[in-house]
């Protein structure tokens, strides 16, 4: 089985932050971003969590499917800039 992820420390969250669970709490200021592709499941688990904290919790909409290790790095780089961009939802938009 192959698996890849990345994690990106220190993004600045636009002016509305971002949305965690289904209706979880909406998260701003630095965090990290952290996405984990498995091949068996064909699908991108992209979290997030204030830039320090020990907690990570699912963004909005994730798991999403995701065909391949480079689409997740492409799908891990278009979260970082949604959410830079301000985008509460950085899945919701049918990113790749």
């Amino acid at each position: 089985m192959s698996w890849a992820s990345w994690t990106t420390r220190g993004i600045f969250a636009g002016r509305d932050g971002v949305m965690t669970g289904e209706a979880g709490p909406v998260l701003t200021g630095e965090l990290d971003i952290h996405t984990t592709w498995t091949e068996e499941e064909k699908l991108a688990h992209v979290t997030v969590q204030y830039s320090g904290a020990s907690d990570w919790l699912p963004l909005a909409g994730s798991p999403v499917p995701c065909p391949s290790e480079e689409a997740s790095r492409t799908l891990h780089d278009a979260v970082i800039n949604s959410v830079r961009a301000g985008a509460t939802r950085p899945l919701s938009t049918g990113l790749p």
